[in-house]
């Protein structure tokens, strides 16, 4: 029987999946998507095949549970951004646009912009939903404050504003180091149609 390496089964699984993902983004850095194998990822995490295949079914799977992990703590700290009742909506956009730019530079989140075989956790427990649903809550409270105009349908606004958003991932995903400057065009373009 293998050894555990947390203090607790369900410690070991958390440090197994950090694991996976450092391994991943590791890979990722190194080499193209479709170029990595579950034993690529296995043999980089330190993990036995057969222990791998535990995780996830194939690939696919293994990105789409990773990518689900790295991005729940974003949707948390977005639910908190958005929480921020009292502050101005513009304010909490600006913030919003930040922390999602900035996590989506993590290689592994970077896969959901690949042209082919978008990876992405989908259905209302996904934390990009979660995302979605905290950006319409600020939208639609900048709209009753009078912040926002009227834009009529607040979920195909977002969506549509999400192009934005994507476009400076796929930006800040190629330059880290522009993630300020890109934050910065991306909140003037979705506010300025916004207001």
């Amino acid at each position: 029987m293998p050894r555990i390496r947390g203090a607790s089964i369900g410690e070991h699984h958390e440090m197994v999946w950090a694991g996976l993902a450092e391994a991943t983004r590791e890979l990722l850095r190194e080499r193209d998507y479709d170029s990595i194998t579950m034993g690529h990822i296995g043999a980089r995490a330190g993990l036995a095949r057969n222990t791998l295949y535990n995780y996830a079914r194939d690939r696919s799977a293994l990105i789409v549970a990773l990518t689900e992990r790295i991005a729940r703590p974003t949707a948390e700290r977005v639910a908190g951004i958005a929480a921020r009742s009292a502050d101005p909506a513009a304010e909490r956009l600006r913030e919003i646009v930040e922390v999602v730019l900035a996590a989506l530079t993590d290689p592994v989140l970077q896969l959901m912009f690949r042209p082919v075989g978008t990876v992405v956790p989908k259905g209302p427990d996904s934390p990009f939903q979660a995302i979605v649903t905290e950006v319409e809550r600020v939208v639609r409270d900048g709209i009753a404050r009078g912040e926002f105009r009227d834009v009529g349908d607040v979920p195909l606004t977002v969506e549509l504003l999400s192009g934005v958003l994507r476009a400076g991932a796929e930006r800040a995903g190629r330059e880290p180091s522009a993630v300020p400057d890109v934050s910065r065009a991306a909140s003037d373009v979705i506010l300025a149609s916004l207001t």
